[in-house]
């Protein structure tokens, strides 16, 4: 008779039963008594040597809000030796033009790492430092995403860089005209600022101009120093974040979508935004009421309020033929911004007029400024009809005074072409007089 198959399942596998009693044959009953003991002991040893890596372990549901906000601005004694700027390459495809300035940043600062962030890179940036592995901003990094209007990334990128990282951000048509160490007087400690800013526009009596008020008095954001974690870069991206989805509501598109022109851009991402923002951080650091304008109106050396340094407006902005900006050649100029990258305001246009063009041609000049209103308001008093003719009579005029600065030109270019086809004249050359042969001197 065959065995039986023994299954795992089969009645007639053998037990574990067999096992047991040779193990309680082999061990004696008091040993086998105190095993739960030891094991116990051991796994209490385990856990006390232990505790300081469970400890460390981060509670997920607390790790993104750690992430996800600095708990203080960076008290180290000295800013970040960081300069960044952005641009739409990388600086080997970099023109002429931005070479020169961006070569002064690092020459003047050897010390300093230099880094630009290109169209190329900027969303990665964004999202290493404001998704999960870095701030924990998914609200930031989408309205990133989506923004369109280059000018708004710009402003926005150097805001996220600055409250990320900290250093000095200067736009990329900046020269830098003396070393980053000299921004601090020597008379402050560095410890006891966390930015530095500098005055650009300081007009006050344009405040109430119903183009040029927002305008009129604000701080540069085109050259500015920062420690990582500023509450004003941080409510600078907030309040964009807000204005841009107001706007887009009040237009009915999406955020990619809306039409800014260059007032909105001034007062929504610009200095304007900026200057807002400092002010307001300004005045809830202080204990002796608002920051406004006017502690900073008409100042010729650098001051602190709430642990910002404000430079004057010679330092960051000099030579703009306002503001009592004095010129590039002064000691106190810091940096020389040459506008040849600040083409935006092609793609969000200024108000023109279309007889008077723009206010802002005037450059501050109160004067200018006074006959551009006065124009404007005695064209408003005139008729629909009355208005479509001095608009006409204006363009034909402008088209003439075109055209004849075209035949002109025309006439100078053939003129040149002319001189060029016709060999210079020779200067007549009278033979020299024959001194007298010797026989006539005889028969004379």
């Amino acid at each position: 008779m065959s065995s039986p198959i023994m299954s795992p399942l089969s009645p007639l596998s053998p037990t574990g039963s067999t096992k047991a009693n040779l193990f309680r044959n082999r061990v004696p009953t008091q040993l086998r008594r105190c095993i739960p003991l030891y094991i116990a002991c051991v796994c209490i040893i385990l856990l006390v040597a232990n505790l300081d890596v469970l400890g460390s372990v981060p509670n997920p549901k607390h790790l993104s809000k750690r992430r996800g906000q600095h708990s203080s601005i960076s008290k180290q004694a000295a800013f970040p030796k960081k300069i960044w700027q952005s641009w739409k390459v990388a600086p080997f495809a970099f023109e002429n033009e931005q070479v020169l300035t961006a070569r002064t940043w690092t020459d003047k600062n050897p010390g300093y790492r230099y880094e630009i962030l290109t169209d190329n890179n900027d969303m990665e940036y964004v999202e290493e430092h404001y998704g999960p592995d870095g701030l924990d901003r998914p609200d930031i990094v989408g309205m990133y995403r989506n923004v369109n209007a280059t000018i708004i990334k710009a402003d926005l990128l150097r805001y996220m860089i600055m409250y990320a990282e900290g250093g000095v951000y200067a736009d990329i048509d900046v020269e830098d005209l003396r070393p980053v160490s000299r921004w601090i007087p020597e008379r402050y400690a560095e410890a006891d600022i966390d930015l530095v800013i500098g005055v650009e526009v300081d007009e006050p009596h344009f405040k109430n101009h119903p183009i040029l008020g927002k305008k009129s008095m604000s701080f540069c954001q085109w050259t500015f120093m920062s420690r990582p974690g500023h509450p004003v870069m941080l409510k600078l991206v907030e309040n964009i974040m807000a204005w841009l989805s107001d706007v887009a509501k009040s237009q009915g598109v999406t955020i990619s979508e809306v039409k800014l022109d260059f007032d909105e851009v001034i007062s929504g991402t610009g200095p304007s935004a900026f200057t807002k923002a400092v002010l307001e951080v300004m005045s809830a650091r202080s204990r002796s009421g608002p920051i406004t304008w006017d502690t900073f109106h008409d100042i010729d050396e650098s001051k602190v309020v709430s642990n910002i340094l404000v430079r004057d407006v010679e330092s960051f902005a000099a030579g703009q033929g306002h503001s009592d900006s004095g010129n590039h050649n002064s000691r106190g100029a810091l940096v020389k911004h040459h506008y040849h990258a600040s083409n935006w305001p092609s793609r969000h246009p200024r108000f023109r007029h279309p007889i008077f063009g723009e206010v802002e041609r005037c450059n501050w000049n109160i004067e200018c400024v006074m006959k551009w209103d006065q124009d404007i308001a005695a064209f408003n008093s005139l008729s629909p009809e009355e208005q479509k003719r001095e608009i006409e009579k204006h363009d034909n005029l402008q088209k003439l005074q075109t055209q004849q600065a075209q035949q002109k030109a025309e006439e100078q270019k053939a003129a040149e072409q002319m001189a060029l086809q016709i060999p210079p004249q020779q200067p007549l050359q009278i033979p020299a007089q024959q001194p007298p042969l010797q026989e006539d001197l005889k028969l004379k």
